[in-house]
């Protein structure tokens, strides 16, 4: 064996403990499933073995299915499409797909009792493991969590998953457990019996032995005669005040676009009806289904394979040592740079925030206390870890304070003024060996570090709002940033647990180009007459988490105004849209609607309640359509301009390498402003579509409504010839840098 140590001790029960070589955590492979099928039928055929416990070696259970084998399924169905045709490839991928779900279901009705005993994560196949033994014991240890997140991915459950779990708790529970895929503390986990005990981890192994001694019983409810559902029949009061009421929320949370949710619905519904092995047939089907969408494997590409490589260091220049960082210096003790140092003190690091006095630096972690102390109340997080984040990070003016700081990042104001200011205060103090960082979302790099003694160890890292939520950071890189600065931000990038794209210097560098786009877009449907409600709703069914005009309003109307005239100033006044500009002076300048900041902006936000659209939005426009108009619009339309607009924009950020590797276009369009997960991406939409589609489209839009739809030369070129981004520009493969 490999993969497992087995071991039978005096009273015959045996110890099967998981610990894959080479790997820091356990993951299920063909091998994996070969290995433990073997060992399923040494337990059933050993009349001396009672039972069996199976547990991890390392600091977790198993992190799920390795998904670079489910990756490959789809080249194999081609090749056996191909040589022997599609019936015969989707047989395949039916049967391959459905060894992990017979080998579960192997071992619950082998006759022997099965005890998993968990360490710390154990989710997807691996909780699925779980769920087929016959007892379920889980340590104490608060890393512990459990759950089934291949929703999250664009799969779902396939090896049992969704039929257990509804076997085990009610219909809406389990409809709810499986569709967000969220992962759950062992508390919680108990509470909703999906698993029987929680004792010390060093305990773990003999509480599960003893359940086995004890007489625990090898056969699951299920499989018994008179076995009731928990939440009743299907056709029941009961199952009526489930199903409806879960396919409405279905496509409200959805509006469709994601196959694997549909799948979960429909696999728990007919499953239910149905004796377990039919049922397990029937979810092997659905699963087979939908690993061959493009929704999953565009997921599955972008939201595990490539965010894990780039986690893993991807973009890390080869050659730099590895960062040893333990002091971080803050420059600005706003909101932006308050939320920069939790995640740093978090992650262990020890912060200096500063600001302009005492008070104003005080302010900053004096807010960031209350933030933190509102998480305790919620029992979100512990006081003790909210004081040890606080104990790290120390309030001050004095720039001296910064002299032993491996990294400092300024996060003052946009203006060039200050950062000039604040830039030349911190040369002055920091070691010559320490990097510079500036959190700038539109000032270009490059000319910022034209006020920096040494440019090569300027670099940009672009963090999101609010800071402890965003999982995204862009790595700004200047002309002249070298690659020790570029290291040592990947290091930090990755010591924070954020992931990180890099970028070239540019005006709005990656995501705020996209996003630009997106909301500009909505203002100039506003402008065409669209209700504004119509606008929100469209975008939201085309997979965008909000609409444009409440983007807006988070980030800041009076933002935008400042960001189209610096464009108007830099640019000239034919690149921006005259209508767009007047819109946002009227309702930054007349009627005083900054966004969310000030509680007015396209939407009224009133205290307490939900917020509104504003009624007075239709007085500042300039058209108003009549409700045949209205009624005529094309809401497919709308939808496909939202990404259009967006996608096309990435693509000229590729042509202009602004991005440089697939990956991170599409993870940091996820990541960054939430582009329509289901697609994978920015870039993956138009591999999805096809260039020559996509191409067909923007010309249909450049066409109607302007020249941001243009598609540019690399895109008109890629459709001539029939390509793809990830077939052009496929990332070479490197091992994980240090």
């Amino acid at each position: 064996m490999t993969d497992f140590k087995f071991d039978i001790d005096g009273d015959g029960i045996a110890l099967i403990t998981w610990d894959m070589p080479g790997r820091s955590m356990n993951v299920i492979t063909m091998e994996v499933i070969e290995e433990l099928s073997g060992l399923v039928d040494k337990v059933t055929n050993d009349a001396a073995i009672k039972g069996a416990v199976i547990t991890s070696a390392k600091e977790a259970f198993c992190g799920g299915a390795d998904l670079t084998m489910l990756e490959r399924f789809g080249a194999l169905f081609a090749d056996i499409a191909k040589a022997k045709g599609e019936t015969a490839a989707n047989a395949m991928v039916y049967e391959e797909s459905r060894k992990l779900s017979l080998l579960y279901r192997k071992l619950e009705t082998s006759g022997k009792p099965w005890v998993c005993a968990i360490n710390g994560t154990c989710v997807g196949g691996g909780f699925e493991l779980a769920l087929a033994c016959h007892y379920r014991v889980a340590s104490e240890n608060p890393k512990t969590r459990m759950g089934l997140p291949e929703i999250k991915i664009g799969l779902f459950p396939g090896a049992g998953g969704t039929q257990r779990v509804a076997r085990m708790i009610a219909p809406a529970d389990a409809l709810q457990f499986l569709l967000k895929g969220d992962q759950l503390k062992t508390d919680r986990a108990k509470a909703m019996k999906l698993i029987d005990a929680v004792v010390p981890a060093d305990q773990l192994v003999a509480a599960a032995k003893e359940w086995i001694r004890a007489g625990g019983k090898a056969v699951k409810p299920w499989d018994e005669k008179g076995f009731k559902l928990p939440g009743g029949p299907v056709y029941s009061k009961a199952g009526m005040m489930t199903f409806p009421p879960a396919n409405a929320i279905y496509r409200r949370e959805t509006y469709d676009n994601y196959p694997a949710a549909r799948a979960i619905m429909q696999v728990v519904y007919e499953g239910l009806q149905l004796p377990m092995d039919t049922a397990l047939r029937v979810e092997s089907r659905w699963f087979a289904h939908i690993l061959r969408s493009k929704e999953a494997a565009a997921m599955i590409r972008s939201l595990f394979v490539s965010m894990q490589d780039l986690n893993k260091g991807a973009r890390r220049p080869a050659g730099v040592p590895a960062s040893n960082l333990k002091k971080l210096g803050i420059v600005g003790a706003g909101f932006m740079g308050a939320g920069i140092a939790q995640v740093s003190a978090a992650a262990g690091l020890d912060v200096v925030l500063i600001d302009r006095d005492q008070e104003t630096a005080d302010k900053g972690k004096a807010g960031l206390h209350k933030a933190l102390s509102d998480r305790v109340m919620k029992g979100r997080m512990k006081g003790a870890e909210r004081d040890a984040i606080l104990e790290k990070i120390t309030p001050t003016p004095d720039y001296n304070a910064l002299k032993d700081c491996d990294l400092v990042i300024e996060a003052v104001f946009e203006d060039r003024k200050v950062k000039a200011d604040v830039i030349a205060k911190i040369q002055a103090v920091i070691r010559d060996d320490a990097v510079f960082a500036s959190n700038t979302s539109t000032l270009p790099i490059s000319s910022l570090a034209s006020e920096f003694k040494e440019p090569a160890r300027f670099i940009g890292i672009h963090f999101f709002s609010p800071v402890a939520l965003m999982m995204l950071t862009e790595i700004i890189m200047g002309k002249e940033t070298g690659d020790k600065a570029l290291a040592v931000a990947l290091d930090y990038v990755r010591m924070i647990k954020k992931t990180p794209i890099v970028v070239n210097d540019s005006r709005g560098f990656y995501a705020n180009r996209c996003v630009l786009a997106y909301i500009r877009e909505g203002h100039l449907m506003l402008l065409e007459g669209a209700p504004p409600a119509l606008i929100e709703n469209s975008a939201r069914m085309a997979g965008m988490p909000v609409g444009p005009l409440s983007l807006n309003d988070e980030t800041g109307v009076d933002l935008g105004l400042k960001i189209v005239r610096a464009t108007e100033a830099d640019l000239g006044p034919e690149a921006v849209d005259p209508g767009m500009k007047k819109l946002l002076e009227d309702m930054v300048e007349k009627q005083q609607r900054f966004g969310r900041k000030n509680g007015k902006g396209f939407y009224d936000y009133t205290p307490g309640q939900p917020k509104k659209l504003w009624p007075g939005l239709a007085d500042l426009l300039p058209k108003k359509l009549t409700r045949e108009e209205v009624e005529a619009i094309d809401v497919e339309e709308l939808k496909q301009r939202f990404l259009v607009v967006q996608a096309v924009e990435a693509a000229r950020t590729f042509e202009e390498k602004v991005v440089t590797d697939v990956r991170e276009a599409d993870v940091g369009s996820i990541l960054g402003f939430g582009f329509a997960p289901f697609t994978g991406g920015t870039l993956s939409y138009i591999d999805m579509m096809g260039t020559k589609t996509f191409v067909a489209l923007c010309r249909k839009f450049e066409k109607k409504y302007g020249t941001r739809f243009t598609p540019p030369k690399l895109l008109v070129e890629m459709a001539e010839k029939g390509e793809t981004f990830y077939g052009r520009f496929a990332p070479a493969k490197k091992k994980e840098a240090a």
